[in-house]
């Protein structure tokens, strides 16, 4: 086609292709050199063009945005809060009394067990679960928090905890299950966790606050927005993985939509799963420091008290306790989610 002449008619035809031509750096590159000095200079023109007109203009307007709308949006988002706090102000109050009931009795249980007996029966959780070293570095770290005198308070972490990995599970799993099953459900999901994920950890404290005071509560109500997603996303994330074939092959022996879900999906991605509930217990522990700033006690507690004491050693020795409960949670999770993965190696998939 490059060969055909230009029709009668298009006479700027040719000199169009020439200059296309002369443009294109390869060819180029086959020119003299003050072409090519004159192609390099293009690349100069456009900005310098730029430069002049942006330092002889007069931009002083761009120096302030010509509205300022945020105090307005502000003042409606407080009218909102303090109309949801008057309103629904009972239910509230029941989702701060069911929550307390909860974490009260769990501590009360955790304080009365004589402090022996705990480190024993964790021990052999984490000697079971994991192995010698793991049990033998629980036994010493739990021992050490004990003559510390931080029992007390890493037993009210513990507890707090309790509560808020229980209720992210409750409320993750199912959700990131959902989102596996449904396409349009993810997509509002995802910008959804991206912002949890993303919006700093002390902003989840100013709703909780305005909805529940003071107290362990709202602690347990922002560690919970801040633990959520990543159960969803790595639940959703197993779910979809999972290998057609094997999918395939339940649905050819007859498997229905909800045997395929409960007898296949979710067993075969529970080491996904798992490894969701251990990142979200991880991330609630990350929470403990933030919240006591609203009053929750524990460990965290003791970290700002010995900051605002200037006493760095005994905050340094309750972070210490935080990475201990940190370490010894991770590992023994970590290693249900290698058994699981692994029974399901052996198992061959289908059961």
């Amino acid at each position: 086609m490059s060969d055909v002449p230009a029709k009668k008619g298009l006479p700027g035809l040719a000199g169009l292709r020439a200059f296309g031509a002369w443009l294109d750096l390869p060819a180029a590159s086959r020119a003299p050199r003050w072409a090519r000095w004159l192609l390099m200079l293009r690349w100069l023109v456009v900005p310098a063009i730029l430069a002049i007109v942006l330092w002889q203009g007069d931009w002083k307007w761009a120096g302030e945005f010509p509205a300022d709308v945020g105090r307005d949006v502000g003042r409606e988002i407080d009218n909102v809060i303090d109309w949801m706090t008057t309103e629904l102000d009972v239910l509230f109050d029941v989702i701060k009394e069911v929550v307390l009931t909860v974490l009260n009795a769990i501590e009360d249980f955790l304080l009365w067990v004589p402090w022996p007996a705990t480190i024993v029966a964790v021990t052999i959780v984490a000697w079971r679960a994991a192995g010698f070293w793991v049990a033998a570095f629980s036994a010493g770290a739990l021992t050490l928090l004990a003559a510390f005198g931080l029992w007390d308070s890493t037993m009210e972490t513990v507890a707090l905890m309790a509560v808020t990995v229980t209720l992210s599970i409750i409320i993750a799993v199912p959700l990131g299950v959902w989102a596996s099953q449904s396409d349009r459900l993810d997509k509002i999901l995802r910008p959804i966790l991206d912002g949890m994920q993303t919006m700093p950890s002390f902003v989840y404290l100013v709703p909780a606050i305005a909805f529940f005071s003071l107290g362990n509560v709202p602690a347990v109500i922002a560690t919970l927005i801040y633990a959520v997603p990543p159960a969803v996303r790595l639940t959703n994330l197993g779910i979809r993985q999972l290998p057609e074939e094997t999918l395939e092959a339940a649905e050819s022996f007859g498997a229905t939509p909800v045997q395929l879900l409960l007898k296949v999906k979710i067993p075969l991605a529970a080491p996904t799963i798992m490894a969701g509930v251990n990142q979200t217990t991880l991330m609630a522990l990350a929470m403990v420091v933030i919240a006591s700033l609203v009053g929750a006690g524990g460990l965290g507690e003791d970290v700002n008290r010995g900051l605002g004491r200037i006493e760095p050693g005994n905050a340094f020795l309750a972070g210490l306790g935080i990475v201990f409960l940190a370490i010894i949670i991770d590992r023994i999770t970590q290693a249900f989610a290698s058994r699981q993965q692994s029974s399901m190696g052996a198992g061959g998939g289908v059961g």
